[in-house]
């Protein structure tokens, strides 16, 4: 009955409905179709798994450099030990070793902001290595003070190029969601350059007075030879390139680094426009010198931010204190070489265990908040360092303080201050004066430090090591209200955005401002008639 026959009179299963037909049919194709679907999931997983990979190797090979500085800060604080009792100099000129490297260094992140818009941040790595290198090895060498000196002018000027260009090239090919913890390497390498420094110190301890320095200085020349590795790795700026007109190379270096191929090309119009390609109308044709020497009101805005926070992050005291810390724990009651290097270790221990705390929360608390944290607990340690260094004589009990309450220091240092200095000033600045204002703010950061590294001996002698650590915890103080009031959050923006932020933030005062004098003007004319 279900069944028709055909024109031959035979049985045929036209009868059958079509819905029948298509159902087993369509039960088939939809086979291809979740295969379709499970092999594209499979793909973007590779894709993003391959992306997080090469972003976090191009991260980790550009804050090489940044191991330089690190070692360089805690090996001479083991090394001039050797060096005064092998050169037989004084402690002025003690201090001026140490501390002029942040000053000459000053002098290569002046140079390297230029250097970087000409040549590239890449190469501009490359050659903040070479520069390294050969200040180490003259170092390693010197037979005398005049040539150490040397030496440390030649590594200045290459751990300036080095300590201002990492953090600005991470920041520029990161994506925006992680951008915050892959920006903290530079921070970390540094910490894990003070840390070995420290272990060099203690290793080297035993050869003798002329050798042990020699060593512990030559050794701070391997982590450059890794950076040459580097450059067959990591890709150019996709925004430097971008404002080399370079953009086929930019969309590039995007679909390497970002997981969405459909946000490359979004990115890519933000940065062209932050480059002034897309509206070239809207830029003044000017040095980018002139624009930082007098900024428009939203520039004005993030130089204050990016320059002070530079700035606290070296005056509250940290490099005096990983120099100086065998002289800390010195003041405290640590009388042996061996045990003072040991009680360094613990320092540097320290601080790197915590910045790994940062790279954690970054990008999950946000940049103010970690900020916040960070020189709250700064301000209370260093207050309770000079408070037991004044109250207590020297002893087991006020060994243990002192080094609990320096540890302490640098841990909150090391989740804060620290990365998040690095972290805002690389994030900041318009495309157009990044590299050059980012420059200025490492300027700043060593002209600090040199002077902190400089004076701390002097500063000592006159005020006593705990007024030292008061005045740090004073100046700390400062940094707690400089973070409330004037320094913004950018966590999950994208670099475009932020400058967006200060530029709105700016807008809307004005019209603030406008709308205060309309109402001060009705509010007069109200008067006059009445």
């Amino acid at each position: 009955m279900g069944f028709q026959e055909n024109g031959n009179g035979e049985m045929g299963l036209s009868a059958i409905p079509l819905g029948a037909k298509n159902k087993y049919k369509r039960m088939n194709s939809e086979l291809p179709e979740d295969n379709d679907d499970v092999l594209m999931q499979q793909q973007q997983q590779e894709r993003r798994s391959s992306t997080r990979k090469y972003v976090l190797a191009c991260a980790i090979f550009a804050s090489l450099n940044n191991v330089l500085l690190g070692y360089d800060v805690g090996v001479m604080s083991g090394a001039v030990i050797f060096i005064k009792e092998d050169l037989n100099i004084s402690e002025v000129q003690v201090e001026f070793l140490v501390g002029i490297l942040s000053i000459i260094s000053l002098f290569g992140s002046l140079g390297g902001g230029r250097t970087s818009d000409i040549i590239g941040r890449k190469w501009t790595m490359a050659l903040a290595a070479v520069v390294f290198q050969m200040g180490g090895l003259t170092m390693t060498l010197a037979p005398s003070y005049a040539i150490l000196m040397i030496g440390r002018f030649l590594a200045g000027i290459g751990i300036g190029f080095g300590v201002m260009i990492s953090p600005i090239y991470i920041a520029e090919i990161s994506p925006n969601l992680n951008r915050g913890s892959l920006t903290t390497f530079p921070e970390i390498f540094i910490n894990a350059g003070i840390m070995l420094g420290y272990v060099s110190n203690y290793a080297f301890s035993g050869l003798s007075v002329h050798t042990s320095w020699r060593v512990m200085l030559a050794v701070g020349i391997l982590p450059s030879v890794f950076i040459g590795f580097a450059l067959f790795v990591i890709p150019e700026s996709p925004r430097w390139l971008v404002m080399q007109n370079r953009v086929e190379e930019a969309r590039s270096v995007l679909l390497k680094t970002n997981e969405d191929e459909k946000e490359v090309e979004e990115r890519l119009a933000e940065i062209q426009q932050a480059a002034g390609f897309s509206n070239s109308d809207k830029y003044e044709e000017k040095p980018v010198w002139r624009e930082l020497l007098f900024p428009s009101p939203p520039l004005r805005r993030m130089l204050i931010t990016g320059l002070g926070i530079q700035c606290f992050q070296q005056i509250s005291g940290i490099d005096a204190i990983v120099y100086y810390s065998p002289e800390i724990f010195q003041a405290a009651g640590i009388e042996d070489n061996s045990k003072l290097l040991a009680a360094t270790v613990a320092v540097g221990l320290t601080k790197t265990i915590f910045i790994l705390v940062a790279i954690i929360l970054i990008d999950k608390l946000g940049r103010k908040p970690l900020l916040m944290i960070s020189t709250i607990g700064m301000t209370v340690c260093l207050f309770c360092t000079g408070a037991t260094l004044a109250l207590f004589g020297k002893g087991s009990f006020v060994i243990a303080l002192a080094i609990l309450f320096v540890c302490g220091n640098v841990a909150f240092f090391s989740v804060g201050l620290g990365p998040v200095c690095w972290v805002l000033t690389s994030e900041i600045f318009p495309l157009r004066v990044r590299a050059q204002a980012s420059a200025l703010g490492a300027v700043a950061n060593r002209v600090c430090s040199g002077l902190v590294a400089m004076s701390f001996l002097s500063v000592s002698e006159a005020i006593s090591v705990a007024g030292t650590f008061f005045l740090f915890s004073a100046i700390s103080a400062l940094a707690v209200a400089f973070a409330i009031t004037l320094v913004p959050e950018t966590k999950g923006k994208s670099l475009e955005q932020i400058e967006m932020m200060f530029q709105n933030e700016y807008e809307i005062q004005e019209k603030e401002m406008e709308l205060g004098d309309v109402e001060q003007l009705v509010q007069n004319k109200t008067d006059l008639t009445n």
